[in-house]
């Protein structure tokens, strides 16, 4: 969801009330209720203008559909395509039906990573690989780094092999973890894990986690880790970035950060960057660049690793779009 999108949904959250409120925040995410939270604090005058230009566009949203109930499934991915995309819409709708059968699983999005690996490192480590692909990959990355190294080894592993989840399976994880979930064993099982999933948990693993964790993977299947490989939005991905959301990320990132992570770059990527600048700016960049001295590669990688977290944050917010394989973005 975009700025603009979190702010409108943050005045409609003021403007219902508290009741009306709570039970809208009910339907929502741990991330989503976090930023709209975040927002409604930040929030201390609102014109009236802006509250009923808000409520208005609600409203006009809500006269499109009045037959409620009659296809919900069909009535939510309508209006979450229309207010995030086809992209977002879809991440987010496998979510919410997916996890019909897994409210206890979903209990753990709201529970520090420190916490959820508490309760689950004692598990097997295909178990905690299962409950993995179900958080958000940025907390599956905390969770994992709070593991020894060859736990957060084994279980990546079996991220990256697992094919999919059955839904007596998420019944009987549930079990473990002291939530009844009910279920229907005739569905097919959910497309969850494999190495989308696995390299997506992987970009957000710290630089020594990440290069022990792939170490390991390649050497129980090198083929295997080079298709993770392939998978991650390294610094390199960057020039697949647009002119627009290379712009934005330059307003986040410092420029002595920049200069030590272009160090490492190639000049077709210091050219795209460039590019996005002022003329001025550029010029300056690449006079730093000449006169920066040698920098250690361990630097050079921990400035480009700071520059992907802003980046990631970025693609979260609906500020960049990440361009990969396909055209498809990895967040």
């Amino acid at each position: 969801m975009s700025d603009d999108g979190v702010m409108k949904s943050a005045i409609l959250m003021l403007a219902l009330g508290e009741d009306e409120a709570a039970e809208v925040m009910k339907f929502l995410s741990p991330k989503e209720v976090q930023k709209l939270g975040s927002a409604m604090a930040g929030m201390k005058s609102v014109e009236h203008e802006q509250i009923e230009a808000v409520v208005t566009e609600f409203l006009d949203i809500a006269d499109q559909k009045t037959s409620i109930g009659l296809d919900s499934d069909e009535y939510i991915r309508s209006v979450l395509t229309k207010a995030l995309g086809d992209d977002k819409a879809a991440g987010l709708l496998n979510r919410i039906l997916q996890t019909r059968d897994a409210s206890g699983i979903e209990s753990l999005k709201w529970m520090d990573a420190q916490t959820v690996a508490e309760f689950i490192k004692n598990e097997h480590p295909q178990i905690i690989a299962t409950i993995l692909v179900h958080l958000e990959p940025d907390q599956s990355a905390e969770v994992l780094s709070n593991f020894t190294d060859r736990l957060r080894q084994d279980v990546m592993l079996r991220i990256a092999t697992l094919d999919g989840v059955k839904p007596v399976a998420l019944r009987e994880l549930n079990e473990v973890m002291t939530k009844l979930l009910t279920g229907n064993e005739s569905l097919k099982k959910q497309q969850m894990g494999g190495i989308k999933a696995a390299a997506e948990i992987m970009n957000y693993l710290g630089g020594d986690n990440e290069a022990s964790v792939m170490e390991g993977l390649k050497s129980y299947d090198e083929d295997m880790a080079q298709k993770i490989m392939d998978e991650m939005f390294v610094f390199d991905n960057v020039i697949d970035i647009d002119d627009k959301g290379i712009q934005v990320m330059l307003r986040e990132v410092q420029s002595e950060t920049l200069i030590v992570a272009l160090k490492g770059a190639t000049q077709e990527l210091r050219d795209k960057i460039f590019k996005n600048m002022s003329s001025r700016a550029a010029e300056m960049m690449r006079e730093d660049l000449e006169t920066k001295g040698p920098v250690k590669l361990s630097e050079v990688e921990a400035q480009q690793k700071q520059i992907l977290q802003i980046i990631r944050r970025l693609a979260d917010e609906g500020q960049i779009i990440l361009g990969g394989k396909g055209d498809e973005a990895y967040v």
